[in-house]
């Protein structure tokens, strides 16, 4: 009788046993079968990435769910498959392309040849993790892999997606969205890391107007922002509908400096009384807040901030001060240098934002 090793070395028997359970089809589905269907779809690891201790966790309990729903006499499929991590991948290949010389932006090759690098990067990169998988001894039926960009899976999401609009359970609208300026895309929430900073906090004059529709230089509301470049999209000044220094201005205008604007003054509970002056100013397009009291006092949407970055042609101020083209770190830093901007500013101070 062969010595039993004194400690377990997988080496001698997982590959030789999930090799034997691979050509004997042991994990393959028989779409035919007669036995109750159990199918589970895996949650598809990034193509790019290498397993984590939660994929780790996550794939064995699934391995325990198909084996014994095949010990229980079921036609078991486990569905394995990749994601392509479209914006991860993309930052990658972009960044070694560029280091290669070959491109400043992937819009230098166009979408089909920047494509091209990125299916070459896939084949070179995208198998680690599924050899990673087969190492556990996943109980997968590797015949019908899948990856998220395969041609077949690609047009079953474009039909389930017109189906879906045509039904009318999704549509399309204007939202808020966390977008990247230099990759060109929106990102979940869940993507989005924030960081707390120290800023400052900006008190501006916005001119009353009377009825007549006349600037009132002398009587103004006070408004407090930590970022001043975004006032160029303002729709309106919000004050707490129970914040009595206020309840006089209600319904009323105000002149939008640097735009020269006429916007309302309106009442909505998310205003904080206590942070800075009880005013604030809504810029529907660039802020999420903003965004939800926009909806609810049906304000308009004034992008000044384009895909790119830089500021668009709603910024419409005199040639002297235009920095249209300007980005958002560049146009923060302009609007502080502009004399009207100046003349409305009437404190600063400390406050942390995000």
């Amino acid at each position: 009788m062969p010595e039993v090793p004194k400690a377990y070395e997988p080496q001698a028997v997982e590959e030789k046993l999930y090799d034997f359970w691979l050509y004997n089809k042991c994990f393959t589905a028989n779409p035919g079968s007669a036995k109750p269907a159990y199918s589970i779809v895996i949650p598809p690891p990034n193509v790019t990435g290498m397993l984590h201790m939660g994929h780790v966790l996550n794939n064995t309990i699934q391995d325990i769910l198909s084996r014994k729903a095949r010990m229980d006499g079921k036609e078991v499929l486990w569905l394995p498959g990749t994601d392509h991590a479209g914006i991860a991948t993309q930052a990658v290949v972009e960044r070694t392309l560029r280091k290669q010389g070959v491109i400043k932006h992937r819009d230098d090759l166009g979408r089909e040849k920047f494509l091209e690098h990125v299916w070459q990067w896939k084949e070179k990169h995208g198998g680690i993790i599924i050899q990673q998988l087969k190492k556990l001894g996943c109980s997968c039926d590797w015949s019908r892999e899948r990856f998220t960009m395969d041609p077949q899976y690609s047009k079953c999401v474009q039909s389930v997606f017109v189906e879906l609009y045509q039904k009318g359970l999704i549509y399309r609208g204007r939202r808020m969205v966390n977008w990247d300026p230099a990759a060109k895309t929106a990102l979940s929430d869940e993507e989005v890391e924030m960081i707390e900073e120290k800023g400052h906090l900006w008190h501006l004059k916005y001119p009353l107007i009377n009825e007549k529709g006349q600037v009132q230089p002398n009587e103004f509301v006070v408004v407090a922002t930590t970022r001043p470049e975004t006032m160029l999209g303002d729709e309106a000044v919000a004050v707490n509908p129970e914040d009595p220094r206020y309840t006089g201005l209600l319904g009323k205008r105000c002149l939008l400096p640097l735009q020269n604007k006429h916007i309302p003054i309106i009442a909505d509970s998310f205003v904080d009384p206590k942070f800075g002056t009880g005013c604030v100013k809504v810029t529907p397009a660039h802020d999420p807040n903003d965004y939800q009291m926009a909806v609810r006092h049906g304000l308009p949407f004034t992008v000044v901030i384009g895909p790119n970055g830089a500021m668009t042609a709603e910024v419409n101020l005199e040639p002297s001060e235009n920095f249209r083209l300007f980005d958002v770190v560049l146009a923060g830093k302009a609007t502080l240098t502009v004399p009207r901007f100046v003349a409305a500013l009437t404190g600063l101070g400390n406050d942390r934002k995000e």
